[in-house]
């Protein structure tokens, strides 16, 4: 930072959300714009922030049996054909490999989309037994989708970060519980990591993943009124695996074919973080997955520097040894408010202010980021205080969250009022619905809206007897919302 003028948001996410999460995500050093179209490079800060959620992420795949492996970036044309759902799905969006060096490949290769088609035919080369199942494997890696869309950094770009798991089962229920073992993952993240929460659902038929049986989803409601597809959980049923071969020998020496799965987050996540708690101050970040936890400015006077910055240095010690990221800020070269405006444009969930007062008197002032509540605080047990603190921060997150989801959740019964809601309100508008893909096109058509979701539960009731767009007899309830 060369001086103020460069600190500050100058967009307002009130009135211009997209250009206001633009400036947030370069101004907070988390991304910047590559030279070709549609791609995104990554900066030290915003990898932090991915890193600590993979992290948390990582610890729970493999508590509970996941091991990671990593396959080739390249698909040869032959094994993504092999699943024709997956070819038609994704044909779009496919980048294509055709020359290596100067010579023309004899067969082209696809860069991976998903990664179902290369591993697939692993899986039924390491499937013989039923010894041999569950079979569980998690690769993190980019993929690339080479989607006609504007780019917004971790929402919206050609290549990205994600995490995609893999899994063969003997049978359909082994795989339907590991399909909802990674959505309440996936939730727990979002909630407990990311002070965000979701909504559990299902895709309808028509926006299931290719060649999946059932698509399950995790929505997250941004405070612009769209949803977020905040991770994806499919049970695969046995499509994959007739394709590749994945059987395997029972007790009885028969043959069987296994029952697969497959789910995904990508770093799309971090672009629901950034829009949910962000502020036109800057970045905010839940503590979880802060790089820097806390920051301390020490506030000095000549004749008090150097006993000032003795207690900060003593105070960023004691913190540390608790657990908690901190960082020392004692440069000279910058007053106490220039700190505190780019602490706060860079999301550090709580300030540490330190003078000769909180010297003289053995304390520390507690500053929140969210909201700028500040509390008197003493010195001992500064460690648990902090952590306590920090706590707080997370609550604090979650709760504006809630509150903005709980209020964005309405009935509509007819065509006319489901648009009029969404025009109006944005957020959720359930419905009833007659299954029929058809009836989504009236509103997609008209204001960009789609069901975004149905129900986790099929034998749940419809909120309303008819269906909102057809007035036939409604299957299930659809949940409508503009989404990124």
């Amino acid at each position: 930072m060369s001086g103020e003028q460069e600190l500050g948001i100058t967009e307002s996410k009130e009135h211009s959300p997209g250009e206001w999460y633009a400036e947030v995500v370069q101004k907070a050093g988390l991304a910047d714009y590559a030279p070709m179209g549609g791609f995104i490079v990554t900066k030290p800060r915003g990898y932090a922030v991915w890193e600590r959620i993979q992290n948390h992420l990582d610890g729970w795949f493999k508590d509970t049996g996941v091991q990671n492996s990593y396959f080739p970036m390249f698909i040869p044309e032959s094994f993504l054909e092999r699943e024709k759902d997956i070819v038609e799905g994704f044909d779009p969006e496919v980048a294509w490999v055709t020359h290596g060096g100067h010579d023309e490949l004899e067969e082209r290769l696809a860069v991976r989309p998903t990664s179902e088609s290369i591993i697939a035919p692993f899986m039924a080369d390491w499937t013989r037994s039923h010894r041999d199942l569950p079979l569980r494997l998690n690769q993190w890696c980019s993929v690339v989708r080479w989607e006609a869309t504007e780019t917004k950094p971790f929402f919206r770009t050609k290549e990205f970060l994600w995490q995609e798991g893999h899994t063969a089962h003997a049978d359909e229920e082994g795989a339907w519980d590991e399909t909802m073992t990674r959505l309440e993952q996936y939730k727990r993240l979002y909630e407990e990591v990311m002070a965000m929460p979701v909504m559990e659902g299902r895709k309808p038929p028509h926006d299931k993943f290719p060649g999946a049986h059932t698509t399950t989803t995790v929505e997250a409601l941004m405070p612009d009124g769209k949803s977020v597809q905040g991770g994806t959980s499919h049970y695969l049923g046995t499509s994959f695996a007739e394709a590749f071969d994945i059987t395997y020998a029972d007790e009885n020496e028969e043959d069987n074919v296994a029952h697969t799965t497959s789910w995904g987050l990508s770093w799309r996540a971090m672009g629901a973080l950034i829009m949910t708690h962000s502020d036109d101050q800057g970045l905010v970040l839940p503590p979880a997955v802060a790089p820097t936890q806390v920051v301390i400015v020490p506030i000095w006077q000549e004749d008090t520097k150097d006993e000032v910055q003795e207690y900060a240095a003593d105070l960023a010690v004691d913190i540390e040894d608790s657990g908690v990221r901190v960082e020392l800020d004692d440069r000279d070269h910058y007053n106490p408010g220039f700190k505190y405006n780019e602490h706060e444009l860079n999301g550090v969930p709580l300030r540490i202010e330190v003078g000769p007062h909180e010297v003289e008197d053995d304390e520390a002032t507690l500053v929140h980021r969210p909201d700028g509540e500040s509390e008197v605080v003493d010195r001992e047990d500064i460690g648990d205080t902090v952590s306590d603190h920090l706590d707080t921060v997370h609550a604090k997150l979650y709760a504006s969250a809630e509150e903005t989801l709980d209020g964005e959740i309405r009935e509509g019964e007819s065509r006319e009022e489901i648009l009029g809601t969404i025009g109006q309100h944005g957020g959720y508008v359930k419905c009833g619905w007659c299954g029929d893909e058809d009836c989504e096109d009236p509103i997609k058509d008209a204001i960009a809206a789609e069901i975004v979701m149905v129900p986790l539960d099929r034998d749940e009731e419809p909120v309303h007897d008819d269906c909102a767009i057809c007035g036939e007899d409604a299957e299930e309830t659809a949940y409508f919302a503009k989404s990124y």
